[in-house]
């Protein structure tokens, strides 16, 4: 296979470890993607053919440089534009956080994080389907079995590519989850009603019927009414997808538990949060709360979220 190099200059400050380390959940591999030795992995679909990719830092937080490795047996410049678009996307280079940190200066409860995250952008999924079944998937379950789920599903039913000693999936396109059908997701430990929704959704995709990526260009209420209109998807799906899959800055998942707990430990004295009080809590970071919905998860995720809150 030949090896074409493209260059991402995001924008500043950008932390690519952190990022990458965001997007597989400070973990080494999560699902379609991996992040160690410093090297961001994952394949990229374009026209039905799959493409290898790693992702370096070649520069600094202030002055960033991503260099992105594509293997193939050839390139032409339109796939070579569609891969750089792709991962720009999904590392979420675009995103300009300066108005953002000059809000949070003066917020003493969020100022020790955000410096503690500093740099962190919110990376994206690949396509709203990918993010719409994956928050699915998560919902009502701990993270634990959600991993355990989101791998099983991705490796029976993704399509794979052998690179090297690694095998990489992409996430199930909805005509493998069609296919599956509700006994086939049964028999990788799926709920019923699990199955029910994730099986829908995909023949609603095949058929046409549902089309996800025309939502880019509605706003926010129209997009959370428009997912919330479809089966099995409620406010807090709607929400994270408005933060990872549309790159929204402003949503917030107020019906989170563990970001109910968070905010509790945050400013409520340690008492949980409920929706009504995480939602009234959360305008004052409006229209931002996307951003700190990432870094405070980024603090928990990481395990550095006692330190911060200073215990």
């Amino acid at each position: 296979m030949e090896r074409t190099i493209i260059l991402l200059k995001p924008k500043p400050p950008y932390d690519f470890e952190l990022t990458a380390s965001y997007a597989v959940y400070f973990r080494d591999y999560y699902g379609t993607e991996s992040y160690y030795d410093g090297v961001f992995r994952r394949l990229l679909e374009i026209d039905g053919r799959l493409y290898p990719a790693s992702v370096r830092s070649v520069g600094t937080m202030n002055s960033p440089k991503l260099e992105v490795e594509l293997l193939a047996d050839s390139l032409s410049p339109d796939i070579i534009g569609r891969a750089r678009q792709q991962m720009a996307w999904i590392l979420g280079i675009d995103e300009d956080l300066a108005l953002f940190y000059d809000m949070t200066v003066e917020d003493q409860a969020l100022a020790p994080i955000v410096r503690a995250f500093r740099g962190l952008h919110v990376p994206h999924t690949a396509s709203v389907y990918e993010g719409l079944m994956l928050a699915i998937l998560g919902q009502q379950i701990s993270s634990h079995v959600a991993r355990m789920l989101r791998t099983l599903l991705i490796e029976t039913y993704g399509p794979s590519l052998e690179v090297g000693d690694r095998v990489l999936h992409i996430f199930p396109p909805a005509e493998a989850l069609a296919t599956a059908g509700i006994s086939g997701l049964r028999a990788i430990k799926f709920s019923t009603r699990k199955s029910e929704y994730i099986v829908d959704i995909a023949a609603r995709v095949v058929s046409g019927e549902l089309y996800l990526e025309k939502l880019h260009d509605q706003p926010d209420e129209e997009v959370v009414r428009s997912l919330t209109d479809i089966r099995g998807v409620g406010e807090w799906t709607a929400q994270w997808l408005l933060i990872r899959s549309f790159g929204r800055s402003d949503g917030f998942p107020y019906g989170d538990l563990a970001l109910q707990r968070t905010l509790g430990w945050l400013v409520g004295g340690g008492n949980i949060f409920s929706q009504d009080q995480a939602l009234d809590y959360s305008r004052r970071w409006s229209p931002f709360r996307s951003y700190v919905t990432a870094y405070l998860f980024a603090a928990l995720r990481s395990g550095r979220l006692p330190d911060l809150l200073g215990g």
